[in-house]
Protein backbone atom coordinates (compact mmCIF):
# COMPACT_ATOMS: atom_id res chain seq x y z
CA UNK A 1 0.00 0.00 0.00
CA UNK A 2 1.27 3.62 -0.78
CA UNK A 3 2.14 6.12 1.63
CA UNK A 4 2.42 9.62 1.13
CA UNK A 5 3.63 12.58 3.48
CA UNK A 6 2.69 16.06 3.47
CA UNK A 7 4.12 18.98 5.57
CA UNK A 8 4.42 22.39 6.23
CA UNK A 9 7.81 24.23 5.53
CA UNK A 10 8.79 23.81 8.93
CA UNK A 11 7.81 20.38 9.23
CA UNK A 12 5.62 20.50 12.57
CA UNK A 13 2.20 20.11 10.83
CA UNK A 14 1.72 16.98 9.05
CA UNK A 15 -0.03 14.83 7.35
CA UNK A 16 0.46 10.63 6.24
CA UNK A 17 -1.92 9.41 3.70
CA UNK A 18 -2.38 5.78 2.52
CA UNK A 19 -3.68 4.31 -0.39
CA UNK A 20 -4.85 6.13 -3.77
CA UNK A 21 -6.21 9.41 -3.96
CA UNK A 22 -10.13 9.55 -4.25
CA UNK A 23 -9.80 12.90 -6.42
CA UNK A 24 -7.08 15.08 -8.05
CA UNK A 25 -7.90 18.29 -9.41
CA UNK A 26 -6.69 22.15 -10.21
CA UNK A 27 -8.65 24.78 -9.54
CA UNK A 28 -8.34 28.14 -11.32
CA UNK A 29 -10.75 30.82 -8.57
CA UNK A 30 -9.32 33.64 -7.13
CA UNK A 31 -9.74 32.46 -4.14
CA UNK A 32 -7.07 29.19 -4.44
CA UNK A 33 -4.86 31.99 -6.20
CA UNK A 34 -4.71 33.82 -3.50
CA UNK A 35 -4.33 30.96 -1.18
CA UNK A 36 -1.53 29.26 -2.83
CA UNK A 37 0.02 32.90 -4.10
CA UNK A 38 0.05 31.37 -7.86
CA UNK A 39 -1.80 30.70 -10.75
CA UNK A 40 -4.05 27.57 -9.72
CA UNK A 41 -3.69 25.11 -7.01
CA UNK A 42 -3.44 21.67 -7.45
CA UNK A 43 -5.03 19.17 -4.71
CA UNK A 44 -5.15 15.89 -3.57
CA UNK A 45 -8.19 13.94 -1.71
CA UNK A 46 -8.14 11.18 0.19
CA UNK A 47 -10.49 9.43 2.40
CA UNK A 48 -10.68 10.26 6.26
CA UNK A 49 -10.03 7.45 7.25
CA UNK A 50 -6.71 7.28 5.04
CA UNK A 51 -5.36 10.56 6.82
CA UNK A 52 -3.37 10.57 10.03
CA UNK A 53 -2.75 14.87 10.95
CA UNK A 54 0.20 15.37 13.76
CA UNK A 55 0.98 18.51 15.28
CA UNK A 56 -1.10 22.11 15.90
CA UNK A 57 -2.75 23.64 13.09
CA UNK A 58 -4.73 26.90 13.06
CA UNK A 59 -7.63 26.59 11.37
CA UNK A 60 -9.24 29.64 8.60
CA UNK A 61 -12.78 29.35 7.40
CA UNK A 62 -14.18 30.94 4.13
CA UNK A 63 -17.52 30.54 2.16
CA UNK A 64 -16.83 29.08 -0.97
CA UNK A 65 -18.56 30.50 -4.42
CA UNK A 66 -21.67 27.91 -4.37
CA UNK A 67 -22.14 28.99 -0.45
CA UNK A 68 -20.28 25.93 1.25
CA UNK A 69 -17.81 26.57 4.03
CA UNK A 70 -14.07 25.58 3.65
CA UNK A 71 -12.04 25.23 6.48
CA UNK A 72 -8.54 25.59 5.80
CA UNK A 73 -5.57 24.07 8.40
CA UNK A 74 -2.23 25.32 8.50
CA UNK A 75 0.90 25.80 10.58
CA UNK A 76 0.54 28.76 13.10
CA UNK A 77 4.57 28.78 12.65
CA UNK A 78 5.29 28.60 8.80
CA UNK A 79 2.10 29.35 7.72
CA UNK A 80 1.97 26.20 5.49
CA UNK A 81 -1.79 25.09 4.43
CA UNK A 82 -1.35 21.39 5.00
CA UNK A 83 -4.88 20.14 4.99
CA UNK A 84 -8.72 21.28 4.20
CA UNK A 85 -12.53 20.63 4.33
CA UNK A 86 -14.91 21.15 2.38
CA UNK A 87 -18.33 20.63 3.93
CA UNK A 88 -20.23 19.69 0.99
CA UNK A 89 -17.60 16.67 0.74
CA UNK A 90 -17.67 15.06 4.19
CA UNK A 91 -15.59 12.17 4.84
CA UNK A 92 -12.68 13.75 2.88
CA UNK A 93 -9.83 15.43 3.35
CA UNK A 94 -7.75 17.66 0.57
CA UNK A 95 -4.19 18.68 0.73
CA UNK A 96 -2.48 21.00 -1.34
CA UNK A 97 0.08 18.51 -3.69
CA UNK A 98 3.12 21.27 -3.34
CA UNK A 99 2.83 19.72 0.62
CA UNK A 100 3.65 16.27 -0.67
CA UNK A 101 6.93 17.34 -2.72
CA UNK A 102 6.42 14.21 -4.31
CA UNK A 103 7.13 13.89 -7.95
CA UNK A 104 5.25 10.92 -8.24
CA UNK A 105 1.64 11.52 -7.19
CA UNK A 106 -0.39 11.54 -10.17
CA UNK A 107 -1.60 13.92 -12.58
CA UNK A 108 -5.30 15.62 -11.94
CA UNK A 109 -8.58 14.58 -13.75
CA UNK A 110 -10.90 17.59 -12.70
CA UNK A 111 -9.83 21.38 -13.85
CA UNK A 112 -12.25 24.01 -12.15
CA UNK A 113 -13.34 27.23 -13.39
CA UNK A 114 -11.62 26.36 -15.95
CA UNK A 115 -12.89 28.47 -19.00
CA UNK A 116 -13.87 31.21 -16.60
CA UNK A 117 -10.76 32.12 -14.51
CA UNK A 118 -7.93 30.34 -15.53
CA UNK A 119 -4.82 32.46 -16.92
CA UNK A 120 -4.72 32.18 -20.73
CA UNK A 121 -1.43 30.94 -20.84
CA UNK A 122 -2.15 28.15 -18.10
CA UNK A 123 -2.58 24.86 -20.27
CA UNK A 124 -3.37 21.24 -18.62
CA UNK A 125 -1.77 18.23 -20.56
CA UNK A 126 -2.99 16.01 -18.36
CA UNK A 127 -5.37 13.58 -19.63
CA UNK A 128 -8.45 12.84 -19.82
CA UNK A 129 -9.34 16.28 -17.83
CA UNK A 130 -12.68 17.22 -17.04
CA UNK A 131 -13.20 20.71 -17.23
CA UNK A 132 -15.98 22.66 -15.28
CA UNK A 133 -16.61 26.48 -14.49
Amino acid sequence: MVTRRAQCLCGQLSAVCTGEPVRISVCHCLDCKRRTGSAFSYNVRFAEGDVSIAGRAKQFTRIGDEGGRVIYNFCPECGTSVHYRIDTQPGVIAIPVGAFADLALPPPFESFYHDTRRCEWVEIKAKPLATFD
